[in-house]
């Protein structure tokens, strides 16, 4: 049979045992062990063999290599532990999003890696990279509206397939020094919510669900994985700066008041309860140990990657410190490594390695001396600290109270005369409390003149056939409702609205919050509505009194704005 040579040298100085292939015939294997000063070997095998074959395959005529998935990858430990976030948040948290949304964005990913490493080094490779990309964009992004247990909805999947393969082609299209530059589910994710807005998707809540058993799995799932993977890669560490950092940032930012609107929270979320909630968060937890500590996106050396960690986290808080909705606060922690990532060449090149740590970076930058050194480098210390406590205040000015608070970006409130209203008391059931929120009389009748003007604008839609008072006055199934019914306006001409007139009203908690779908007050209501009939020109044409006993449930849109999400009928 035809052979060809296999030549491998070691190095100097190691220690190896040589174990010589038998001859035809011999019975037993020699071998050698000792001390290796120089080495040649040469191994005589079938041509077209090699000393370790792998696998390939024929695409015509061409024979491709094969590279499966290696047990010891830190990439399938990472996917790992996603997808069983996935599978605990979609059966458990209520999670909105469904089995194919999650297929879709991993497919594409997958296959678009495929492809380019295929085109790079004529190989077929596992797409360990593209998989894990696409996992961890399903599990950022949300499609607004979409509901919890939706588990086979394809909705929207061609969003979820489009920015996971925008985000792996990142890895391919902008590089510098033969690397990626970006995180590419983060550069995805933040271009897509930058690009589509509010009104479309949004990221994972920071807010899960109560404490209770799976909640607690889920930490678990997410601290076990994450800290074994991190602790492995030597980045560890970094995740644990960023987060003393954020925390200490977060801190300052809530002592100034800050508030932030959000949908699983019936009132502005400010204060101590914003500190605790982003600080606990397990979105931000997910985004510290497994998207800062991609290994080639962050500086090479060890200094340089704790004062990366910290000055990105002082980043991430100035740059949630203006919003006043957890759309903004979200995208803006997710913009902040997007932000930082192109710098991180800047950190190995001026945060030198040294054998004393962060101290002896500070050494290099005021140098060394007696009670002059250790002053110079007080000062500076207290100095960058002040001028970021100072630039956290002043960046968090337009959401420092709930008055400020802004409404949901694409909301807007379209001026209507509402004339007179004459509403009965109303009465605040103790099942209120439960949810977490203080409201007083007062409070509990401006929700109920809320009621009222999202009623009067459901009317005006109808009779005007124009869509934009329903994103004012609704959400969730009840502006699904409403829309199908303007759509029944214009393709039948008949405008049938109603006029609500409130005999007793008693505000109740809605079911108290256990998932993602967040809490919500109602009114419990009695009284008569008129069902007016319009003309296509909007015109009265008639009239009829009915009673009705409903349950309107509503939620807050902003710091003062409720929406109603769902009209129940009463037995």
């Amino acid at each position: 049979m035809p052979s060809q040579s296999v030549k491998a040298v070691g190095s100097l100085g190691a220690n190896v045992t040589v174990l010589c292939g038998a001859r035809p015939g011999q019975s037993r294997i020699p071998s050698w062990t000792g001390q290796l000063t120089s080495l040649h070997i040469d191994l005589i095998l079938p041509l077209g063999m090699t000393a370790l074959s792998s696998p390939s395959i024929r695409l015509g005529s061409r024979r491709v290599p094969v590279v499966l998935p290696n047990a010891r990858d830190p990439r399938l430990h990472t996917a790992a532990v996603i997808l069983s976030i996935h599978t605990l948040g979609i059966l458990t948290l209520g999670f909105r999003v469904s089995i194919p949304q999650i297929f879709s964005a991993i497919a594409a990913a997958a296959v678009i890696d495929l492809l380019m490493t295929f085109r790079r080094s004529g190989e077929l490779i596992w797409p360990a990279s593209g998989m894990l990309t696409g996992s961890g964009v399903a599990l950022i992004l949300r499609l607004v509206g979409m509901p919890s247990g939706e588990l086979w909805s394809w909705s929207g999947w061609h969003y979820f397939a489009g920015i996971a393969a925008l985000s792996v082609l990142t890895k391919y299209l902008i590089r510098f020094r033969g690397t990626h530059v970006f995180n590419p589910s983060n550069f995805g994710l933040v271009v897509a919510f930058l690009v589509l807005g509010a009104s479309v998707i949004e990221p994972l809540d920071f807010w899960w669900a109560p404490v209770g058993p799976w909640m607690i799995l889920a930490y678990l799932v997410i601290l076990v994985g994450g800290v074994l993977i991190t602790r492995r890669l030597n980045l560890l560490g970094m995740g644990v700066v960023f987060w003393a950092v954020l925390a200490t940032g977060l801190g300052v930012l809530a002592f100034s008041g800050h508030c932030m609107s959000a949908a699983w929270s019936v009132n502005p979320v400010c204060g101590e309860r914003f500190w605790t909630v982003l600080v606990t968060s397990p979105e931000v937890l997910v985004f510290l140990l497994f998207m800062i500590t991609d290994p080639k996106t962050v500086p090479r050396g060890g200094n340089a990657r704790f004062v990366f960690a910290g000055t990105l986290a002082v980043a991430a808080t100035l740059l949630i410190a203006p919003q006043s909705t957890e759309f903004g606060a979200k995208v803006a922690l997710l913009g902040s490594l997007v932000l930082w990532s192109p710098t991180r060449d800047l950190f190995d090149r001026y945060v030198p390695e040294t054998t004393r740590g962060l101290t002896g970076w500070l050494d290099h930058l005021v140098g060394h001396g007696s009670g002059a050194w250790i002053f110079a480098r007080g000062v500076l210390s207290g100095s960058l600290a002040g001028f970021a406590v100072f630039a956290i205040v002043l960046a968090g000015g337009p959401a420092r109270s709930p008055a400020e608070a802004a409404t949901v970006p694409g909301a807007v409130l379209p001026v209507i005369e509402l004339g007179e209203i004459d509403l009965p008391p109303v009465v605040i059931d103790p099942s209120v409390r439960s949810v977490g929120v203080d409201i007083d009389q007062v409070t509990a009748t401006a929700i109920a003149m809320n009621l009222v003007e999202n009623l009067a604008l459901e009317m005006e839609a109808i009779r005007t056939a124009d869509a934009s008072y329903l994103s004012a006055a609704d959400g969730g199934d009840r502006l699904d409702e409403m829309q199908a019914s303007l759509d029944e306006v214009v393709a039948t001409g008949v405008r049938v609205a109603h006029a609500y007139s409130f005999e007793s009203l008693r505000l109740v908690a809605a079911e108290r919050p256990d998932d993602q779908s967040g809490g919500a007050l109602a009114f419990e209501a009695e009284g008569t509505v008129v069902e007016v009939t319009f003309d296509p020109f909007g015109v009265e044409q008639g009239s009829r009194e009915l009673a009705f006993a409903s349950t309107f449930v509503l939620r807050q849109l902003g710091s003062e704005r409720w929406t109603i999400t769902e009209v129940l009928p009463r037995n």
